[in-house]
């Protein structure tokens, strides 16, 4: 991974690809409610379905703000700065209320922690080289982590409502999960290794 310094880029509030981030960062708190209404409150397992429709929704701007970036040009400082943010909280978000309501617990936690740590080191590390004028670029694979960790915790958030439809969905999600993680291992040593190596530098 080759880490860039940063160039000056417009902020384009309005821009559609930040309307977008500006959406995931939104529906983070209505999936956290529905699946907060359903399993602590004893909701309908509907509740699960349209939690998992906001969900997907959420995830599928993550593809379309930076597809729609880059083809129109609208590539942004703000969009840059809050893509990752919104990718974090609605991963993170989603991971701490499946622990709350054991959809995840004993062993899988570790694949979350694993996760949430990850992305707490990125973010400190990116604070960190933004001082010295240097942007960490996200890579492919780092897209494909995150792409991982929105199917393993859609599966989750199906749940048992899911569990009617595919037999086994939260099993898969679990799987999927721990495969996220081995993959946000790989790629947050790939990001540590670029930022060491500014860090000695200086």
């Amino acid at each position: 991974m080759n880490a860039l310094s940063s160039r000056s880029l417009p902020a384009r509030p309005l821009a559609i690809p930040n309307l977008l981030t500006y959406a995931r960062i939104a529906a983070v708190p209505v999936v956290v409610a529905l699946m907060y209404w359903q399993s602590i409150f004893d909701g309908g397992l509907w509740l699960r379905w349209v939690a998992l429709a906001v969900f997907v929704a959420a995830g599928v701007t993550d593809i379309l703000d930076g597809y729609f970036a880059r083809m129109w040009g609208q590539q942004s400082s703000l969009g840059r700065m809050l893509d990752p943010i919104a990718d974090k909280l609605l991963v993170a978000s989603c991971l701490l209320m499946l622990a709350a309501e054991e959809t995840i617990r004993g062993w899988t936690l570790l694949a979350a922690v694993i996760i949430l740590c990850r992305e707490i080191l990125v973010s400190g590390l990116r604070e960190y080289l933004a001082e010295l004028r240097v942007s960490v670029p996200v890579t492919k694979l780092a897209k494909w982590k995150t792409i991982g960790q929105l199917v393993a915790i859609g599966f989750l958030i199906a749940g048992e409502a899911g569990e009617k439809v595919l037999p086994q969905t939260i099993p898969i999600g679990i799987t999927l999960l721990w495969l996220s993680a081995l993959l946000t291992l790989y790629t947050g040593w790939d990001y540590l290794r670029a930022g060491l190596r500014y860090m000695i530098d200086e």
